[in-house]
Order: structure tokens, then C-alpha cells, then sequence
């Protein structure tokens, strides 16, 4: 159960990021980035969640939005990250990887003993 709990905040304090990730090199709709954070295993996330949060980063100046038409429906807001997010998004990745690499070593470590 702690574990869990433990997740849940990594989930929250990673999501934006990821969210960042898949905006990288395409621009993508909301629910588009539903479906795409659900496919992996341990991202899943609802509407409620991802509206909120891009609009956040829309706030903050870390994605912009454009109006496309769409060929199912009315037209969708696409969201592309801004150079303030791609320096976000790097900055986040090698705090990331040293923190990973960190905890993973202490955990190795603790097998052995």
C-alpha cells in the first residue's frame, strides 16, 4: 500500500514531462495524449487529468496551442511544446537519469548484503 502511494506521487510529479515528451516533434490533440500516456504500462490518465494540466503549461508558456480541423467531428486545439518546454523537458531528463541511476545503485546495494 505505501508503494503505491509512493507511484502515485512519481506518477504526478513525472506526468508533465511526459506529456512534454510526446509533444515533441508533433503536435497532438488531448485525447490523443490520453490514449498515448494509457499505452504505457503505469501512465494511465484520464481527461480530467490532462486538461488541466495543459492548460498549466499553456499558462506557463511551456506548450502553445493551434485550432485544426478535424475530419471526424468539430475542430481540435493541438498542443505543441515551446523552446521553454524543450529546455524544461532536457533539464527534467538528466535530473531524471542521475536520480534513477542514483536510487537504482542504493537498491543494488542492498541485495548484496
Amino acid at each position: 500500500m505505501v508503494a503505491e502511494k509512493v507511484f502515485t506521487q512519481l506518477r504526478r510529479g513525472t506526468l508533465e514531462f511526459c506529456v512534454l515528451a510526446l509533444l515533441q516533434g508533433e503536435p497532438r490533440y488531448g485525447f490523443e495524449l490520453v490514449k498515448a500516456l494509457g499505452e504505457v504500462d503505469g501512465l494511465v490518465t484520464t481527461e480530467g487529468t490532462i486538461y488541466p494540466l495543459l492548460a498549466r503549461l499553456r499558462r506557463e508558456g511551456l506548450v502553445e496551442t493551434s485550432w485544426q480541423e478535424s475530419e471526424s467531428g468539430p475542430p481540435r486545439r493541438y498542443y505543441t511544446s515551446t523552446p521553454e518546454g524543450s529546455r524544461a523537458l532536457a533539464e527534467f531528463t538528466a535530473d531524471w537519469q542521475r536520480f534513477c541511476a542514483s536510487v537504482d545503485k542504493i537498491l543494488q546495494s542492498g541485495r548484496r548484503g
